[in-house]
């Protein structure tokens, strides 16, 4: 499974947008190079809140640029960067991925999906109805998050656009994401 990369996007400020740009560096163990969420430990501000000793296992924010598609066919305004996310990627339904799974990066970095983005209010207060948009239910009413994917940096190096993504299942039985 290959896909590849859209977009890629940082802040140094703990804004809700994330600005694009040519290339960001992945540093392993830490994230994006000078983005406000790259740490060992928790930096998103309510989980500091509550323990700010707690491992960052989101330290690199992907969404797949097909739900962009989808929201557009909504009538939102959604680009790469628009909702904090680090890699815009597209040919991968990142959501559908298992826990554990290997995305590699352009040549060098690798992440390990850690779990999903769980959406909140701020997704309202950027378009007012997108954080409804962002969930859905399965035939059995069970949430379904579709607001992308959290990751730690296994292996560190370069992300740009344009650059391949390649995908490593880990091995069986697969554990389906959870929210992080």
């Amino acid at each position: 499974m290959t896909g590849t990369v859209l977009a890629v996007s940082a802040s140094s400020r703990h804004a809700f947008h994330k600005q694009n740009r040519e290339s960001i560096d992945l540093i392993a163990g830490i994230g994006v190079h000078g983005d406000a969420h790259a740490g060992e430990t928790v930096k998103h501000r309510s989980r500091v809140k509550a323990d700010p000793s707690q491992p960052n296992l989101r330290q690199v924010h992907l969404i797949h640029a097909e739900l962009f598609d989808e929201l557009r066919d909504k009538g939102f305004d959604v680009k790469s960067g628009d909702l904090g996310e680090n890699v815009t990627t597209q040919g991968i339904d990142l959501p559908a991925l298992p826990r554990g799974t290997l995305l590699c990066l352009g040549d060098e970095a690798t992440v390990e999906i850690t779990g999903l983005r769980n959406p909140c209010k701020q997704l309202d207060d950027f378009q007012p109805g997108l954080m409804r948009a962002v969930l859905d239910r399965d035939a059995a009413g069970n949430l379904i998050r579709k607001a992308g994917v959290m990751a730690v940096v296994r292996t560190g190096g370069p992300v740009s656009k344009g650059d391949a993504v390649d995908v490593t299942l880990p091995p069986a039985p697969h554990n389906p994401l959870e929210p992080v």
